[in-house]
């Protein structure tokens, strides 16, 4: 069975280098472009934000921090980072130099920088300019004594020949005292003319040599280009070079002593000279930061005759900054923004997720919030696949056990309810032997839209030739989402063998992700969808539904890499007379409606943010080809009409309508089967047994929606009370509560009996096995966690007082003794509505990530 080409981990979890292939997608943390280009890589793009923000204290540690006499380097540097700024692509490039300049003169300088414990070695530093100035700087904060022989009287070399408005004398001073005060011993008037003095040699464990000095070769290339190593020397460097005109580049000849330090740290501390120094020194970037809706502007002039920028200049040059990052992916998904990050550090954390054995698991939610959609591969400049990582987590997960069964167990059994008695269905059309085509309408448009799905099938009956089967069932996407490949592969098998069973059908699917699923993984179906059958059968006639101006069309995002499907929607319903704009995220950029990946089940508060943000895009209405789509951007407060209702404009639909709940949709489904064998092929199933007349008290079924409570599983707590007795009653307003664990969640309904009919006006649920005072309970003492309901007098319907007693609650292979009311008689205890939906909650949650 063919499959989309995810990333699949090896072994239990995800391997080291494959972490490393995933992070490496992500290009977040690539070096903006200044800094990259920058010889010594200054934070450029931290020291815009403080400055923009018209902090010059903190916008002048960020120099510190990264430049050797940060004081007089940031006066002179000569800004390459200027020629590689983004900002020159929409105007002129940020003013760097101009607003380091005004930095040094509007901010404090810090204390004096730290510098690390003596590693008892020396280091000899021959010259006085901005080289050997550097060097002896990173390597007195490194923990070496250092020695500057100066052959000049002053130190300083060209620096002190710069004008005073290029380089005030005072600053030069202030940072030659700071490295005296740091430890640097300043040798001035040193006569290196006849070579190097062998007490110098032999009195230091490593040595540099500036440009200009003894065993400083004259040009860059007789030294090695990686360590600065100077010719036929084992512990002397070198640097401090011209550039090929002759001139003097200040962040060049910084960069050289910077170099030259570290490879003198490295011998002095016994490393290696050449291992991992490829990000030393300029270097590329994979950065991308997209222009799209960043105006051109120019730098700002300094008024004041001085050159250089006042406060209010400096704060409006450094707004101008881009602030380069590229977060594509973040600023068109709800889901990436809320978890404050970016695929990179994701991969981390669903990798330490994975590596946890015993320990609380923080990324699970994560992994299992992602709507598996595909935006992020499409907007990434790497197609850094964030649905292929969570993916491959969750199918991790599953198969070591670790998937909490909250997650998307709901999802799951809906799917099992479709493809179960209930719902399912293949047919061939009546009076043929085989059919040429199968409509599929998927199990969402059965339960939201049954009317079009019954519309839908008599018309592709009446214009294609051959004959038209109907398979009623879900395509098994859930199961893949889920991580379940076991589930989906039984599921998909199943239905190859009903399609073949129909004789091989060409299929017809009104789901997007019907269509999706078989493409992927069902191609011999050659499944089309419903929009591009009617370019083949034409519409129906008189299809005239009115739109109120024009509709903003949503794609779903699993027709993302479908363009014929996403354009034979477009062009029926232009045909049918339609306006249509388009959304800015459409097409292949399409955002999901919160249904995908199974969000809506693992995190509602996601689900609901991400439709609501789909919504607010357009004042527009909006038509959605899928039935999910148009219920969850409904329920996100927008006007959405489904395509189908202008191609069969049956009951009159209201778009701002939000689609059945959980409990509708399985009855629509049941009815749909029902109504179609008897109109279709003349056969009559027997309904469901009917259920006793129940009713709800207002606001209950909101309720229970939110809380993933079927009004069959209610009803299934009432048969089993009713069956069994089993119950407790509240003797001051007559209410009854039962309980009941059809499966692996515990249902609590409370219920009033008034002339027959049931009224229910409560229900909770829970996870947690409990075992009672009959139970492995009998003989536990009481706990101090204690919990009685919050209102009513109750007693156990048997006649038996409640009292409290210890019961054990487990969860997980976990269990807890708590205090409840208790029978004796009946084994009954009553678990109140704060404690299910409160406290014992969060101790389902806990222990699932455990």
């Amino acid at each position: 069975m063919r499959k989309r080409p995810l990333p699949q981990t090896h072994g239990s979890s995800m391997e080291q280098q494959e972490l490393r292939d995933w992070e490496n997608r992500c290009i977040q943390e690539e070096p903006p472009y200044c800094q990259a280009a920058c010889p010594i890589h200054v934070d450029v793009r931290a020291f815009m934000e403080r400055m923009k923000a018209g902090d010059a204290d903190a916008a002048r540690k960020i120099l510190e921090k990264t430049m050797p006499l940060p004081a007089v380097l940031g006066n002179i540097c000569d800004h390459p980072c200027e020629l590689a700024c983004k900002r020159r692509e929409a105007g002129d490039p940020l003013a760097i130099a101009d607003l380091e300049r005004a930095c040094l003169r509007q901010g404090r300088a810090g204390p004096k920088p730290l510098v690390l414990p003596s590693k008892g070695k020396k280091a000899a530093v021959l010259g006085g300019g901005l080289t050997a100035l550097a060097c002896a700087w990173d390597l007195v904060r490194k923990g070496y004594g250092v020695t500057i022989f100066c052959p000049d009287e002053r130190v300083g070399g060209r620096l002190a020949m710069l004008p005073e408005n290029v380089l005030p004398a005072t600053d030069l001073a202030r940072e030659i005292a700071r490295m005296q005060a740091m430890g640097v011993d300043i040798r001035t008037g040193q006569d290196l003319s006849k070579g190097l003095p062998d007490d110098v040699r032999s009195g230091h464990d490593a040595l540099f040599a500036e440009w200009g000095t003894p065993l400083c070769p004259l040009g860059r290339e007789g030294a090695d280009p990686e360590t600065l190593l100077a010719p036929g020397q084992e512990a002397a460097f070198c640097g401090g070079w011209p550039g090929p005109g002759g001139e003097f580049s200040p962040i060049c000849e910084a960069a050289d002593g910077r170099r030259a330090a570290a490879s003198m740290d490295r011998h002095m501390s016994g490393a290696s000279l050449t291992a991992s120094r490829e990000k030393e020194g300029p270097v590329a970037t994979r950065l991308y930061t997209s222009l799209k809706g960043v105006e051109p502007s120019a730098r700002v002039v300094p008024a004041e005759q001085s050159g250089v920028l006042n406060a209010a200049e400096a704060t409006a040059e450094a707004t101008r900054c881009l602030n380069c990052q590229c977060l594509e992916c973040v600023k068109v998904c709800a889901y990436l923004e809320h978890y404050q990050g970016y695929p990179k550090k994701y991969a981390r954390q669903i990798y330490n997720n994975a590596a946890i054995v015993q320990g609380v698991h923080q990324a699970n939610t994560l992994i299992n919030s992602c709507s598996l959609c595909g935006l992020c591969t499409e907007v990434c400049p790497e197609r850094f696949s964030m649905a292929g990582l969570c993916l491959t987590a969750r199918r991790d997960m599953v198969e070591r056990g670790k998937m909490p069964p909250s997650a998307h167990e709901f999802a799951l059994e809906d799917m099992a309810a479709s493809n179960g008695p209930g719902f399912a269905l293949a047919k061939g059309e009546p009076g043929t032997a085989r059919s040429a085509f199968l409509f599929f309408p998927g199990c969402q448009l059965a339960a939201s839209h049954p009317h079009h799905v019954a519309s839908a099938y008599a018309f592709l009956r009446k214009r294609l030739p051959g004959g038209v089967g109907l398979m009623l069932r879900c395509c098994a996407v859930p199961a893949q989402w889920a991580g379940r490949d076991d589930l989906f592969e039984h599921s998909a098998e199943e239905l190859r063998v009903l399609w073949k069973e129909l004789g091989s059908p060409r299929v017809i699917t009104a789901c997007a992700s019907c269509l999706a699923v078989f493409k992927d993984s069902l191609p011999e179906l050659a499944p089309m969808s419903i929009w591009e059958a009617f370019k083949q059968t034409g519409l129906p006639q008189g299809a005239a539904l009115a739109a109120e101006g024009p509709l903003a069309v949503h794609d779903p995002c699993t027709l993302r890499h479908d363009q014929p499907a996403r354009e034979a929607v477009r062009d029926a319903l232009r045909e049918l007379g339609l306006a249509l704009a388009e959304l800015p995220l459409a097409g292949l950029h399409t955002e999901c409606c919160g249904y995908g990946g199974l969000m809506g089940a693992a995190n509602p508060a996601m689900a609901r943010t991400v439709a609501q943000r789909r919504a607010g895009e357009t004042p527009l209405d909006m038509v959605a080809s899928c039935s999910m789509c148009r219920d969850r951007l409904a329920a996100g407060g927008k006007r959405v009409h489904h395509a189908l209702d202008f191609v069969f404009p049956g009951p009159k639909t209201d778009p701002a309508a939000k689609g059945p709940g959980f409990s509708q949709r399985h009855e629509n489904r049941a009815r749909l089967k029902r109504s179609l064998l008897r109109d279709v092929w003349g056969e009559d199933e027997a309904p469901r047994s009917q259920a006793a007349d129940v009713a709800y008290a207002p606001g209950v079924l909101d309720v229970m929606e939110d809380r993933r409570i079927l009004r069959e599983d209610v009803e299934a707590v009432l048969a089993e009370a009713s069956r069994t007795g089993r119950r407790m009653v509240d003797r001051k307003t007559g209410r009854f509560l039962a309980s009941f664990r059809p499966r692996r969640v515990h249902y609590w309904v409370e219920y009033a009996l008034n002339a027959g009919r049931t009224t229910v006006t409560r229900a909770w649920s829970h996870r947690m096995e409990l075992a009672g005072p009959t139970g492995t309970a009998s003989g536990v003492k009481s706990t101090q966690h204690v919990y009685m309901p919050e209102e009513g007098d109750w007693a156990c319907a048997c006649g038996e007082e409640l009292v409290p007693g210890p019961v054990v609650a487990g969860y997980l292979g976990s269990a807890f003794t708590i205090t409840l009311l208790t029978c004796a008689r009946s084994g009954l205890e009553l678990v109140p509505e704060s404690l299910a939906m409160g406290k014992m909650a969060d101790v389902e949650q806990l222990l699932e990530d455990k």
